[in-house]
This record gives structure tokens, sequence and C-alpha cells, in this order.
């Protein structure tokens, strides 16, 4: 569940400052007549979010067994891929973000540009986060409680952003999305090997009973403890070679590299999400660097 929590917190923070931006900086240009195109833009994304979500969760019903295990096991894959891919976006352009969107807005013109652009921005958090969530459900063999995680990490996810919009909130975004981004790699790599294990039972990857090690003793998949490592990092007590030496070649360069960017010299600043404007009317996200202490 924790797990979920933080995907649906990571992306929908991500989701909630990229419309604060586009409100913010249409209300600060005067241009609030073009606002409901933007939240048409959103609406349209979280409906086709949602859309996708419930074809892959009903979609694959009726299939055999081994169709179900193959199509499982290649998604969860490359939603490893999507994850590791904004893990890593973000950890770059978090600064530039707000930058960028407001080049967009100009470039548009209004229109159904605006729109196209509103839907584009936030249906891309929609989807990723709908396939890595129902990537990471999945691995953990329940419906509910992952299912309620992403929905309360949403939630405040939503109330950070408005408070951020508001100016009421101050949040240090290298700080939060460098660890959020190294929690989510191991996750990440335990997606990995649940996919290798779909594929496995799908007859796609050999070595299904070829057991690395088997702890179901030691860690009972239904104590507490079993539960808690399986819905944070996708533990399996029950692990095969492949899927050992697959977690191995995932975790151990990604986080590596992960970790060599996010401490890679960028300069004496810090980078930190605040509400302000020029002439103080209108609270708007800004990105602001400073010289630490």
């Amino acid at each position: 569940m924790f797990a979920n929590f933080l995907i649906g917190l990571r992306e929908g923070l991500e989701a909630s400052l990229v419309v604060g931006i586009l409100v913010a900086y249409l209300v600060k240009t005067d241009r609030r007549d073009q606002l409901p195109k933007v939240w048409l833009g959103v609406g349209i994304a979280v409906v086709i979010s949602f859309a996708f979500g419930a074809a892959l969760t009903f979609g694959p019903r009726g299939l055999t067994f081994e169709a179900q295990e193959a199509i499982g096991g290649t998604l969860s894959i490359i939603a490893v891929g999507f994850v590791t891919w904004m893990v890593f976006w973000m950890a770059e352009q978090a600064r530039n973000i707000k930058g960028e969107l407001e080049t967009r807005v100009d470039s548009t013109a209004g229109g159904v540009g605006l729109v196209v652009l509103a839907l584009l921005a936030v249906g891309r958090e929609g989807l990723e986060t709908a396939l890595f969530l129902w990537a990471a459900t999945r691995a953990t063999g329940d419906t509910l409680a992952p299912l309620l995680g992403a929905l309360l990490g949403l939630v405040v996810a939503v109330v950070l952003g408005v408070l951020v919009y508001r100016g009421a909130l101050r949040l240090d975004l290298r700080k939060f999305f460098t660890w959020t981004g190294g929690f989510l790699v191991v996750v990440a790599a335990g997606v990995v090997s649940y996919g290798v294990h779909d594929l496995q039972e799908a007859e796609i990857l050999p070595g299904l009973h070829n057991v690395a090690f088997d702890v179901s003793g030691t860690i009972p998949p239904g104590s507490w403890y079993g539960t808690l490592l399986k819905g944070t990092v996708n533990f399996n007590p029950r692990t095969t070679w492949l899927q050992l030496v697959c977690w191995l070649l995932y975790l151990v360069p990604t986080m590596t590299l992960f970790i060599i960017r996010v401490r890679r010299p960028s300069g004496p600043v810090t980078s930190t999400l605040v509400a302000a404007t020029p002439d103080q009317t209108h609270p708007s996200p800004t990105i602001t660097e400073g010289h630490p202490a």
C-alpha cells in the first residue's frame, strides 16, 4: 500500500504542479478566459487515464492463463521502463518545468492548442501512473489496499498542489524527487522480478522451477512482515534464479546511475517551489534557486 501511495503522491504532485503553473500563468497574463480550456484538457486526461486503467484490469479476462501471464509480464516490464524514464527525467528537468510550460502556452495562442497542451501534460502523468499502479498491484497480489493507497496519495498530492498554488506551502523539489525517485527504483526492481516470473509462468522465459531461494517458512507470505515487504518492495519469498539475476541487473546499475545523477554538481543552489508573482496579485508556482546557508 505504501508503494502505491508514493506512486500516487509523486505522479499526482507532478500533475498538480503542471496544472498550477498553467493556471497561474494564464491568470498572471490576464487570460482567465482561457482557463476553461485548461480544465477541459485536464478532464479529458483524467477520463483517458481511468479508461486505460480499466482496460488493463478487465481487458485480459477471458484469455487463457498463459496469455494473461504473458500480457501481464510484458506490461510490467514496459511499466518499469516508463517509471525509470520518469524518475531520471524529473531529476534532470524539475527546475525547468515552469519555463517550458509557459513557453508552450504562449506558442499555442489559446484555442484547441491549450486544451491539447493540458491534455498531454497531465495525460502523460496519468497514463504512466495507471500502468505502473496496475503492474505494482499485480505484483502484490492484492487489489483493494494498493488502490486505496494510490487514491490517498493522489488526494494528498492535490491538496499539496493547491497549497503550493495558494502560497501556503514551500516544497524542496530536489529532495522530494530524489528520495521518492530512489524508492521507486527499488519498487521498480520488484516489478521487474514479478514481470519475469509472469513470463516464466507463460512459458516464454525458462527456469520457473530453478529456485534461487525459498524463505516462505521464515517469511510467510500471509504474515504482517511478509505482506509489508510485498507491499513496499514487491519481495517474493520464493524467487527463481532468473528473477534474482534480472532484479540485480536492473537495481544495481539503475540505482548507481541515479545516485550519480542526483549527486552531480549543478552549482551551489537548491530547488524550491514557491508561490509569487512580480505584483503579488496572483499566486504563481515558481521554481527558484537560492544559495544554501
